[in-house]
């Protein structure tokens, strides 16, 4: 074996980064850093677009971004759920060093609904606060989802601006066991879903797209205009369940509410990119499009996204809970219509986009995140056989290198759950695989070949020389990533009625407090 194709460890991974970062950092002290937009899809898809291979061929604007950009087909989060990925992207961090996850039972994804106690620890540093120290102006417009409660904030994380909502579009509820979510300006309320911000869960129309477009625009024309460096962390949630589209798109797409809702996201975005256009800032602007997590087929077909190929869906850790559409737009710095096979993941968008930057990445912690800017700009780089780690809460469930990936604990979801109708891979069922217990292989790890079997539906037999040779490689590497791993205070264990959206900052003026109960904290469920 060569010296370059010997797996890397961590530790060298995160050195070269800091390098490249660093290399970068010299290289562009005189120019202006770029924009830098972020857009972060809810529960889309890999399966979802045009260019992906849809067959209804709905999202002509990123196709065209796609064909403008670089296209990512093995793009992954950090986990199969919505909270811990979207924490894992601001701070260039897995879930599990960073807190968001849980230790109330094994192997659970957690989150932060309005009961949640817990948010973004302190601790750590996100991405907008490090930006500042090169003079970005950071806005983000639509879902937050790290903690509710006033310290867990976007303004209080770094963010300059918020438009949206501390957590998911549930409801409506009758605001006496459970409020209704806000939707905040900045550090106040401005109205609650389903009732200032309608969603019609009957019809499906909303207008919330509309408006986090709008916002988004908004912020893009007024940085432009005062000439300051900006990063926009657009989040839109219309593919998540409620799913919703305003009244020009309902019943336009082949594929119902679900499609409606993905073609209202696709305008969006083609806006979003022409507005940079007209502005002449589009040689100066790194734009990424990605989702948070694979599509909840539990949802499907009216509620839920298409994974394409992959085997079952959001809340799971094996293809389609984690593999993403990604697509990456720089003009005159990424070559047009390229598509790039390497591993990457959302927490790189972090290291990366502090590279583009030109700022080193925190040195006080360990970094998951890699620069990927020698792939996007096609320089020489020795990333390619960086390893991709799949978390389910605390448990290291599978590991990807190269084209293998091994599961070293296999679940779906509970008996219990799958009989009351909750299912996480619709007709998908393989023997051994996708098990309603949880299995532990440890010892004797199931391997797939992603190349000729991305469905994960054919072992490879352990009795051939091609699983004992990929297990010799991949063993050090899961050995070295545990003897490490340092993981980070659990924020996801407990909840309490008390600290629901009862009296957000702001609803003194709106009149829309509403009385807070005794506080009554329990360890949160995790049923999954």
């Amino acid at each position: 074996m060569t010296g370059a194709q010997r797996v890397m460890s961590p530790l060298t991974l995160t050195l070269l980064s800091a390098i490249t970062c660093c290399s970068l950092a010299e290289q562009s002290s005189n120019v202006s850093p770029p924009n830098i937009i972020i857009m972060l899809m809810d529960d889309m898809g890999w399966g979802d677009l045009g260019v992906f291979g849809q067959p209804s061929k709905e999202t002509p604007n990123l196709d065209a971004m796609a064909a403008q950009g670089m296209l990512f087909p093995d793009f992954y989060t950090a986990n199969p759920l919505c909270s811990p990925s979207r924490a894992a992207l601001l701070t260039g961090r897995l879930p599990v060093r960073n807190g968001f996850y849980t230790t109330n039972a094994h192997a659970r994804n957690a989150y932060t609904p309005q009961e949640i106690v817990g948010g973004i620890s302190q601790d750590e540093i996100l991405l907008p606060q490090m930006l500042k120290k090169k003079g970005y102006v950071s806005k983000i417009v639509g879902k937050w989802h790290l903690g509710h409660r006033p310290q867990y904030l976007p303004l209080e994380n770094g963010f300059d601006e918020w438009f949206g909502a501390p957590n998911c579009h549930f409801g409506p509820y009758n605001n006496s066991n459970r409020p209704n979510i806000p939707m905040y300006n900045d550090s106040e309320m401005l109205g609650r879903y389903y009732e200032e911000f309608k969603i019609d869960k009957k019809t499906g129309e909303s207008n919330l797209t509309q408006i986090y477009l709008l916002e988004g625009l908004d912020f893009i024309n007024r940085q432009t205009e005062a000439q300051r460096p900006f990063f926009l962390y657009w989040a839109a949630d219309a593919t998540h369940a409620p799913v919703y589209a305003s009244k020009r798109f309902l019943g336009k797409s082949q594929r119902g509410r679900y499609g409606d809702a993905v073609m209202e996201l696709d305008y969006s975005v083609g806006q979003i990119l022409s507005k940079l256009y007209s502005l002449g800032i589009e040689n100066n602007t790194f734009v990424f499009f990605t989702s948070d997590n694979g599509a909840a087929l539990i949802s499907a077909p009216d509620e839920g996204g298409s994974n394409g190929p992959f085997l079952c869906g959001k809340q799971t850790t094996f293809e389609g809970g984690m593999r993403e559409p990604a697509i990456a737009w720089w003009p005159g710095h990424i070559e047009e219509g390229t598509v790039s096979f390497q591993l990457a993941n959302v927490m790189d968008l972090f290291t990366t986009s502090l590279a583009l930057a030109g700022i080193s990445p925190p040195d006080d912690r360990i970094m998951d995140g890699l620069d990927l800017t020698p792939v996007l700009l096609n320089r020489p780089h020795t990333l390619h056989n960086r390893p991709i780690f799949y978390y389910r809460g605390n448990e290291l469930m599978a590991v990807r290198l190269g084209q293998y990936k091994a599961h070293y604990w296999t679940w779906s979801n509970s008996w219990m759950e799958f009989k009351n109708g909750i299912n996480f891979c619709p007709g998908q069922e393989v023997p051994g695989v996708t098990t309603h217990t949880q299995k532990e292989h440890t010892l004797q790890p199931i391997i797939f070949h992603l190349g000729r079997d991305p469905g994960e539906k054919f072992p490879i037999s352990v009795l051939t020389k091609e699983y004992l040779d990929v297990l010799s490689r991949i063993s050090p590497v899961v050995e070295q990533h545990k003897n490490n791993l340092v993981p980070g205070l659990p924020q996801l264990n407990m909840c309490d009625v008390a600290v629901m959206n009862w009296a957000p900052a702001g609803c003194e003026k709106l009149g829309k407090c509403l009385k807070v109960p005794k506080s009554d904290p329990w360890k949160c469920d995790w049923p999954h």
